[in-house]
């Protein structure tokens, strides 16, 4: 990835300023319309831009109109109506010359958001992007498209992260990733939380528990608003996968966790619909990723040329509800084997494409701890622990195909970990078949305390490491090694912290599990 230029990373930043954020030979002439226009339609672009589910030869480029983000009827102050916005994607920063552009409907129906399907792009190759509305240019995004396939192209620098409650911290995790250049960032779930307020905590949310989809899009658009998110999605391609809590906490398919807040089996139906609908209008997903009813095709498949192949799970839409009625439990029946974590069809989509061997690295993008972890109490059963037999299906599954390096991502749990996968857990000298790297939080679960004591080790020897600060990892790929860097930052509660490096491992090909560097 060839260094970014000051004026990207400070995207996030300015976005609010509307024009500032352009470049200077396209900043006059931006400046003319927004004056010209400020008085009659205010500033659309509060939330920012976005690019995602990139390909050898296009991108998703998203935006979402909203000059009064924060409006309750999560409309962002936009009028009934549905508005022309211009797209342009370009080699450089001033676009000076375009090779793509066009024009999207920004529709009231789907609170203004925007996904356009840019193609005709040239393979592992870097572009800008921006778009105009209203008489308004937006902020300029940078964006990359994959290696073509059978080629491995550039080494791949990604950041992964997950879970960032807003109440909880600064999103400083976001506005460090961005520094890095990433070539792809991934998140693993818990964009947003669906809580109200807290009295007492860094910062709260507007307005009680989400439920109808205007306080679902508003919460979007809450969290939206903050710079240091803007900087990170402006900065390079997103891959995204949901959690719980972008619905509601520890729900297992159809099944709620409880009836708090109490609903009418119709009105839970009616609010996983708005739930999912929310986040395909918040997120820049391809359109055949978009809600239909009450469901959301989200798991699917990338391919990054020859170096890697991302197999990104649903952990939440299809899996069996929670054993032993969730929480920490010594349960016999996570083994029984009817029960799948990502459900049988996916299971099954799953080793099919591993099997496939389509790049060097076989990255498996999903939710929940994936290795292992028992502890004096027990085990999460919220966790692929608590569907065990699911998990011994596609261990031996990609075992049985021969997959060379098997690597787990694994978000949820607001501390950093990393495991070797055993083939046999109930023997601590079993072959390594594949390695998991676990990321913190971006805020959730607060400052932390620095803790690299891994627990429960003497039960679980194949946990490696553990870290309790928030942070991310980053991960650099290339057709001999992954190098797994784990960065976190002290503090959340004050904004602007550094990030350091706490621990740093390597994958060497063709050898699953950890090695300390």
């Amino acid at each position: 990835m060839s260094p970014i230029s000051r004026r990207t990373l400070v995207l996030g930043g300015l976005a609010v300023a509307g024009a500032g954020a352009l470049p200077a030979s396209s900043r006059a002439a931006a400046q003319s319309s927004v004056i010209t226009a400020t008085a009659a339609v205010p500033y659309p672009f509060q939330l920012g831009i976005a690019s995602g589910e990139p390909d050898a030869n296009s991108v998703v480029l998203w935006t979402r109109l909203a000059p009064s983000p924060l409006n309750a009827d999560g409309q962002g102050g936009m009028a009934n109506a549905d508005v022309a916005v211009d797209w342009q994607v370009s080699t450089t920063d001033t676009f000076s010359t375009l090779v793509a552009s066009g024009t999207v409907t920004a529709k009231y129906a789907s609170a203004h958001s925007v996904h356009v399907v840019a193609g005709g792009l040239s393979p592992d190759a870097d572009y800008f992007y921006r778009f105009r509305a209203q008489g308004h240019l937006s902020p300029v995004g940078r964006t990359r498209t994959t290696p073509a396939v059978g080629t491995a192209g550039r080494n791949l620098l990604m950041a992964f992260t997950s879970c960032s409650h807003y109440e909880e911290g600064y999103f400083t995790v976001y506005r460090r990733i961005a520094e890095e250049n990433p070539g792809v960032i991934l998140h693993l779930g818990d964009y947003i939380y669906e809580y109200g307020p807290t009295t007492g905590r860094t910062r709260l949310h507007l307005g009680n528990e989400i439920v109808s989809i205007a306080d679902y899009r508003r919460r979007y658009a809450q969290y939206k608003t903050d710079p240091d998110l803007q900087a990170a999605h402006a900065v390079a391609p997103w891959i995204v996968v949901p959690d719980d809590h972008e619905v509601e906490n520890n729900h297992a398919g159809t099944i709620r966790e409880n009836n708090t807040p109490a609903l009418t089996a119709a009105q839970w139906t009616a609010r996983r619909s708005a739930a999912y609908q929310a986040y395909y209008e918040n997120m820049p997903l391809r359109p055949a990723q978009v809600n239909s009813g009450n469901s959301i095709q989200l798991y699917r498949r990338l391919r990054w040329g020859s170096l890697a192949t991302f197999h990104m799970l649903d952990t939440r839409q299809y899996r069996n509800d929670q054993a032993c009625g969730d929480g920490w439990k010594v349960c016999s029946d996570a083994d029984l084997a009817n029960r799948s974590l990502p459900g049988n069809a996916q299971e099954s989509w799953l080793l099919d494409g591993l099997g496939q061997h389509l790049g060097t690295w076989d990255i498996i993008g999903q939710q929940v701890f994936f290795a292992r972890r028992f502890s004096s109490t027990g085990a999460s059963m919220d966790s692929w622990d608590g569907y065990r037999a699911s998990r011994a299906r596609i261990q031996q599954g990609w075992v049985d195909r021969t997959v060379r390096n098997p690597v787990v991502l694994t978000g949820d749990v607001h501390r950093a970990w990393a495991s070797d996968l055993k083939a046999d857990y109930n023997n601590a000298n079993s072959a390594t078949i594949g390695t998991e790297l676990v990321t913190s939080s971006v805020t959730s679960s607060g400052d932390g305390d620095g803790s690299t004591t891994v627990p429960d080790v003497g039960t679980n020897p194949w946990l490696k490491f553990y870290n309790n600060r928030r942070g991310y990892v980053r991960a650099t790929l290339s057709p001999t090694e992954l190098r797994a860097d784990f960065r976190n930052v002290a503090k959340v509660s004050e904004h602007g912290a550094a990030a350091a490096t706490v621990k740093s491992f390597v994958v060497q090909e063709g050898q699953p599990g950890l090695q300390a560097v």
